[in-house]
């Protein structure tokens, strides 16, 4: 049995997962886990995690890693503490691939730890563009680490294929 390893973050990139991890959950041939952090954990962004648990997802780990201030050096702060917690998450469940969507920082910290601990990563969405967002930089560099590409739309198959990923890597779906 493969175990896919899903990570979220916050409530939109879930809402784009949620039928992906349904379908993972109902296979007999695949294991699914799932952290959750970011704002699902955040009172102040509704606790959404609290949804996920009622759409029947089992949650393995959960990573509590905002730092509330409004210094410059507290999302480079809140990354440390993720990374630290999801090494160790990582360490316990031995998942065979992780699967992410997007570009949030929370992904990022994943697909890093992932990359460090040689575990492939199934990216969802990378090739599209964000202008004048953080976003653009953090998504191009998640498909680099990335080694399977799941894109929305063939022009971004395409993007992601310039940028020196193997073709037959990339599916759009």
């Amino acid at each position: 049995m493969k175990k896919i390893l899903v990570v979220t973050g916050t409530r939109a990139e879930y809402g784009l997962l949620y039928w992906t991890m349904k379908a993972i959950q109902n296979d007999q041939d695949l294991e699914l886990q799932l952290i959750v952090t970011g704002s699902h954990l955040s009172k102040e962004y509704g606790y959404t995690i609290e949804q996920i648990k009622k759409d029947g997802f089992n949650i393995d780990e959960e990573i509590d890693m905002i730092i509330d201030s409004t210094r410059k050096s507290a999302l480079a702060k809140s990354m440390g503490l993720e990374l630290i917690q999801m090494a160790q998450a990582f360490d316990r469940l031995s998942p065979d691939v992780l699967l992410i969507l997007g570009d949030r920082y929370e992904i990022f910290v994943a697909a890093t730890c992932a990359k460090m601990m040689n575990i492939p990563i199934a990216h969802i969405n990378g090739g599209e563009s964000t202008e004048g967002a953080i976003d653009e930089q953090i998504r191009h560099a998640i498909t680099k680490m990335a080694h399977i590409h799941f894109t929305g739309a063939e022009f971004y198959k395409e993007r992601i294929i310039k940028m020196g990923e193997e073709p037959w890597r990339v599916y759009n779906v």
